[in-house]
This record gives structure tokens, C-alpha cells and sequence, in this order.
């Protein structure tokens, strides 16, 4: 049974470690993330952007795929089914689908509009059953076409919309999404202390998880980060395995082609990958915590 990210969320922020999201974009992203969460008995949130939903020919086939997968694999662990970064319609569209979490990225909007937007969407997640996550700030680099320069988060906003009810706030503290450049300042650990100040016992997510140094992940994770997105990294773990593969000329061997064995090679180092996320952020054995 998928839950919503509310109480594992809870329970990490008290416990002094993070929940990985990890997003998927096909089956074998799910069954790698599924898998290496049971193993290591952790509990995850299966992250779908508007963009993998689409790709996904929607919502409603994304959340029919998890919970038959979650099923079939007999899954024990807690998972909860997230639309990563989604625009107020997606949220809706995610509801009726049958996610048991939405995120509203109104960061974009003045304010005002995204108080009020943020404001109608916690209404109905709740009334639905769905945890919901906002955000404050930018994100930098692209996501499903839309870019941020990494606008840090204004504290007082991010009280603004903690107060209307969110279960748990995502803010630009320098994070950007895709791949590090040489050049990063690094997380602003100042901006994260003030927004915790001013938010209080809410959990709070760092978007743009691939490439952060392990110190200042575990730095974050003291401050009250208790969610944190990974994407960019299982696709190069992917990418990588898979390139080796075929120019090892291993497709040309028996029926190497077959997709099946094709894709074996990426979806294992995706497995190894999740596995080392989860120990890096500390969920490992949390599942009954």
C-alpha cells in the first residue's frame, strides 16, 4: 500500500536523517528504486515530473505501473508516490490519478499568487489524503523547460507558506538542479538556518541532490532537511553502465540486443546508486522507525 510522505517526513526530522526521492522516468527506474529501498529498508518517495509523466503517456499509467510493481515485488517498506515539481493543473491531475503526494512549484509566481494558488491546493490534497509540498526560492538550472537563475529563498516568505499547511517546504538555498558546476559557491547554510527560524517543526527538502558534497549534505541535514531529490545521478549511473556495455560490443553477443539484457547493465547500477544514497543520507533501516 503506497502512503503519503507526511509521517515519514515527521519521523525523519526527529530522527536526524533524510528520505530520498528519487525520481523515475521508466519500468526500470521504478523496479531499480523499489528494489534497493526494500534491501535496504528504507522508506521512499517515488518522484514522477510533469515532463516523465507526459513520456509515462500520464499520470494515471505512472500510478497504475507503482502500485502494481509495489504489489508484485512485495514491497514492505513505506513509498509514497510524489509529482515532483508540478504545476497547479498537474496537481489536480495527480490527485485524480491516485498519487498519495504532490508538490505545487509556485515559486514562479509573485507571492501573493503563490500563497493564494498554495493556499486552494493544501485543501485538496488534504482533503484527498495527499501530503503536499510547496516552494519558495528558485531551483537553479532547467526543470521540464522551466529555468531559474537559483533565486534564494526570502525566509519571510517561507513562513508565508508554511503557515498555510504544508507538510513539508522546499527553498532555494543555492541548489540547482542537473549537474554541479566547477564554479558552485555551495549551499547557503545562513539562509537555510533563518528559514528554519522562522518555520519552525516543519521538514524541509533540498531539490538538486546529485553532485552536493557529502559534508554539506549531512550539514543540511542537522538543519532540518529531511527530504532531498535525486535525479541527474541515477540517469549518468545509467548512461555510463549502459555506453559500457555496447561499446564492450556485448549487444553483439548471443542476443545481447535483447532490451532486457540491454537495459540489465543500467538498472543494476541504478540499484548500487539508490542503495549508496540512501546510507549517504542515513534511511537506511528507518522503514519501521
Amino acid at each position: 500500500m503506497l502512503v503519503n510522505a507526511k509521517e515519514m517526513l515527521d519521523k525523519a526530522l526527529a530522527g536526524h536523517y533524510a528520505v530520498p526521492h528519487f525520481n523515475i522516468n521508466d519500468l526500470e527506474w521504478t523496479k531499480a528504486v523499489l528494489t534497493a529501498s526494500e534491501e535496504m529498508k528504507s522508506p521512499v518517495i517515488v518522484g514522477v515530473s510533469t515532463g516523465a509523466g507526459k513520456y509515462m503517456t500520464g499520470f494515471k499509467t505512472v500510478a497504475a505501473m507503482v502500485r502494481a510493481m509495489h504489489d508484485s515485488l512485495g514491497i514492505t517498506v513505506p513509498v509514497a508516490l510524489h509529482l515532483d515539481h508540478g504545476t497547479y493543473e498537474a496537481c489536480y491531475d495527480c490527485i485524480d490519478a491516485g498519487f498519495t503526494s504532490i508538490m505545487f512549484d509556485g515559486s514562479h509566481f509573485d507571492i501573493d499568487e503563490n500563497v493564494a494558488k498554495t493556499k486552494e491546493l493544501v485543501a485538496a490534497a488534504h482533503k484527498a489524503g495527499l501530503s503536499i509540498e510547496a516552494e519558495v526560492g528558485g531551483i537553479g538550472g532547467t526543470e521540464d523547460g522551466v529555468t531559474s537563475a537559483g533565486e534564494k529563498a526570502d525566509p519571510k516568505q517561507c513562513k508565508m507558506i508554511a503557515d498555510l499547511g504544508v507538510d513539508f517546504l522546499a527553498a532555494g538555498i543555492g541548489n540547482i538542479h542537473g549537474i554541479y558546476p566547477a564554479d558552485w559557491q555551495g549551499l547557503d547554510f545562513n539562509v537555510l538556518a533563518e528559514i528554519k527560524k522562522e518555520i519552525g517543526e516543519l521538514p524541509m527538502v533540498l531539490h538538486g541532490g546529485t553532485g552536493i558534497p557529502e559534508d554539506q549534505i549531512k550539514k543540511a541535514i542537522s538543519l532540518g532537511v529531511s527530504k532531498i531529490n535525486v535525479n541527474t545521478e541515477l540517469q549518468l549511473v545509467f548512461a555510463k553502465a549502459t555506453r559500457e556495455y555496447i561499446e564492450a560490443g556485448k549487444d553483439k553477443e548471443g542476443k545481447g540486443y535483447d532490451p532486457r539484457k540491454l537495459l540489465k547493465p543500467g538498472y543494476e547500477a541504478m540499484v548500487e546508486e539508490c542503495k549508496y544514497k540512501i546510507k549517504e543520507f542515513g534511511s537506511e533501516g528507518k522503514a519501521n522507525a
